[in-house]
């Protein structure tokens, strides 16, 4: 982890630029990509030397992003120098992007004690190969159920981006852009960091503690204290689901209360909504892990496959297993749509 960030009107002066290593997966996303490079650019620009540098590194010679666009790769999967930063880059299909060659060049690395860091769903790569066991990390909301049920052994946060130890992860998105200003702070100086951010026209500076989603009424676009608290409720509570009695009685309300509460503001019953809440998270679990159907319905609270199925058909128009079967398939859109 960088050092706490110095006050500085300009930058110490660097016998050696520092080196990132962007480590580019197939379908890599360009957003994360480029809210890493450009801070580093910036500072080069606003310090006037060149305080840092980059490769882009990968298997084969070329990579293609989820936008189409095709980088070339300076270096293969080769060993790197004990000073630099690696930066794994990921995007949609993490699962198959994720090859043997990638992880066992990663162990090879984090073995030579090189700080590694994945943006966006690389995280997912890192905890792939092991080195987030024991650590917090985060990752893309759209993709927190799947990672969680996947690797036990880290400790998940909804954090914009988490730096622990030498094993960095953002949430993907413009979060890469808060972690490289943090980085810069830390090697440069805040004023250095801030006038980088300038630059950018990046008015409000994230921390760690930030998280990545918008707060509850923001997303619903009602602002009632005690809806917004039975809607937390639900979302932490999917794998045992509360009874309508039981979330009104937690917030003082009777039943008849909250069912009102919800018909006013959503259009739908509390049971409704948190039958959705179920299936969303479902859904995801059925795109981005290969746990069985049968696991998947009781980690979101269904007490038989059957009754699972017969609710996700209602609500998606198909099955959970012609879901799963849909990955992959020409002219098939899928969900794991990480920004």
């Amino acid at each position: 982890m960088p050092p706490p960030p110095r006050k500085a009107t300009q930058t110490t002066k660097a016998a050696t630029p520092r080196r990132f290593v962007f480590l580019l997966l197939d379908k890599f996303t360009m957003m994360n990509f480029a809210g890493a490079i450009e801070p580093l650019r910036l500072a080069n620009h606003v310090a006037g030397e060149q305080i840092y540098n980059w490769v882009l590194c990968g298997e084969g010679t070329e990579k293609t992003c989820s936008n189409g666009a095709t980088f070339k790769l300076d270096l293969g999967l080769d060993e790197m120098e004990r000073d630099d930063t690696v930066l794994v880059c990921g995007g949609v299909d993490i699962q198959k992007t994720t090859t043997k060659g990638v992880i066992g060049w990663l162990r090879r690395e984090a073995r030579r004690g090189i700080t590694i860091g994945g943006l966006c769903t690389g995280a997912h790569t890192l905890a792939k190969a092991g080195l987030l066991d024991g650590k917090k990390a985060t990752i893309h909301w759209e993709n927190q159920d799947g990672f969680a049920e996947e690797f036990e052994d880290v400790k998940l946060t909804k954090s914009v981006y988490v730096m622990d130890g030498n094993r960095w992860t953002t949430a993907g998105g413009i979060s890469s852009i808060d972690l490289m200003l943090r980085i810069i702070a830390g090697d440069h100086g805040e004023d250095l960091a801030n006038t980088v951010a300038d630059q950018l026209i990046y008015s409000t500076i994230r921390t760690d503690q930030d998280t990545q989603r918008l707060s509850i009424p923001t997303r619903i676009g009602v602002r009632h204290p005690k809806l917004s608290q039975v809607i937390q409720m639900m979302e932490g509570n999917i794998e045992d689901p509360m009874s309508p009695a039981d979330l009104a009685e937690e917030v003082g309300m009777s039943t008849r209360q909250l069912e009102r509460l919800f018909r006013r503001y959503l259009n739908r019953s509390p049971k409704r909504y948190y039958m959705e809440l179920r299936l969303q998270k479902a859904r995801n679990l059925l795109m981005q892990t290969d746990m069985s159907v049968i696991n998947v319905a009781l980690a979101c609270g269904f007490a038989s496959p059957s009754h699972f199925s017969k609710c996700y058909r209602s609500h998606y128009n198909t099955t959970p297993y012609r879901e799963r079967g849909t990955q992959g398939m020409p002219g098939i859109v899928p969900v794991r749509l990480s920004i």
